[in-house]
């Protein structure tokens, strides 16, 4: 009973779930026996570059390697320009890490070397991808739950990445998020924005490793370029410049532009002065109190005696009626008015003797009041 149970059990429907994911489960399991090796019977990280495949390190790839190479795939790794070019890339792929180690020149030297080999670049930076000329700036993007293929690319066919981070590319691809894709193909070149699936520490996630060995195991060889910073040549190196996007520069421009604009328009221009309210209104009597006071602290008699004759012959002169008149005829006419003599009325008004003293001033005050109310009620 026990051995047709089994037997039965084989063949349902595991088997056809093994035959549709046969392929990733192999792979999945090389990688594990890979990273078990590398872990127990590894001899020391020989390199802690990032992304080397022989760096044992949580951020290498050796794992990779090794079950690309299990999977009969010939690997050769250059470390600089030089052992690039003297490596030939027929009949092989050719992935690059370390991207941020490319300058201009090595740039160009990268593609023309590789025409017609299929080029992957892993996370290239905007600076890379504007010295390429095909592509968009990325953007970091973060998601819970991997992304899907969601594309007709058949080599990540219903497969699923799973990272802390990556690099979305404005255009159509694979994984695609948001911002973009993940993997974008154009031509002969890759950008894989999923640098931490190749990672000894992350490529048992989801199915980084069917992604990998798909994308780097196209042909039976694969040559690993990984620049170092020996390959720039003296002011080739990736600048400031080349990481801000196209756009800076003449957004830059326009709000300078903008700025001046404000300033013209805003800016008060010159012209004749223009007369504004006091902020503050003074009683009359407040100032005639202090000007007396000025006065009385400077003991400046004959000033005081003549502002006093001043004011009441004003006064007088507006109530008369008269416009502009003379000493003489103020008199006359303030004379005939109050029934006074005019000698008395000339000894009021002035020009007279300065007073003395106070007591004088007192006095001379007095009698051009009296005068003042006189003139008012005719």
């Amino acid at each position: 009973m026990s051995g047709g149970s089994g037997t039965d059990t084989s063949v349902g429907s595991p088997r056809g779930f093994l035959g549709r994911h046969g392929a990733t489960l192999v792979v999945t399991l090389g990688l594990v026996v890979a990273v078990a090796v590398v872990i127990l019977l590894g001899d020391g990280a020989r390199t802690g570059t990032p992304l080397d495949p022989d760096n044992p390190g949580p951020d290498g790839a050796q794992a990779l390697a090794r079950v690309l190479e299990e999977h009969g795939v010939d690997l050769t790794v250059a470390r600089d320009a030089e052992a690039l070019e003297a490596t030939g890339v027929a009949d092989s792929t050719v992935v690059v890490t370390s991207t941020e180690l490319l300058g201009e020149s090595t740039t160009d030297r990268l593609l023309a070397h590789t025409r017609g080999a299929p080029l992957v670049l892993v996370d290239p930076a905007p600076g890379l991808v504007d010295l390429i000329g095909s592509f968009e700036a990325p953007r970091r993007v973060t998601q819970d739950g991997g992304w899907e293929a969601e594309c007709s690319d058949p080599l990540f066919a219903d497969l699923t990445v799973e990272t802390d981070r990556a690099l979305a590319y404005p255009a159509d691809g694979c994984f695609r998020d948001d911002d973009g894709s993940l993997v974008v193909r154009n031509g002969e070149v890759t950008l894989f924005g999923v640098s931490q699936a190749l990672t000894n520490d992350q490529i048992l996630r989801a199915d980084n490793a069917a992604a990998a060995v798909r994308l780097l195991g196209q042909h039976d060889r694969l040559v690993w370029y990984v620049p170092t910073i020996d390959d720039l040549p003296a002011g080739d190196g990736v600048s400031l410049e080349t990481l801000l996007p196209r756009w800076i520069g003449p957004g830059l421009w326009l709000g300078a532009l903008a700025a001046v604009a404000l300033v013209v328009w805003r800016a008060r221009r010159l012209g004749p002065l223009a007369t504004e309210p006091l902020p503050v209104v003074v009683k009359a009597i407040e100032t005639t109190q202090a000007r007396g006071r000025l006065y009385r602290k400077a003991r400046d008699r004959p000033h005081a005696a003549e502002a006093l004759r001043q004011a009441t012959r004003a006064r007088a002169a507006t109530r008369l009626g008269l416009t502009g008149p003379t000493d003489p005829l103020l008199v006359s006419e303030v004379a005939r008015h109050t029934g006074r003599d005019q000698a008395e009325v000339a000894a009021l008004l002035g020009p007279g003797t300065p007073p003395g003293t106070d007591q004088d001033l007192i006095m001379l005050a007095r009698g051009l009041a009296e005068l003042d109310r006189e003139v008012r009620r005719t």
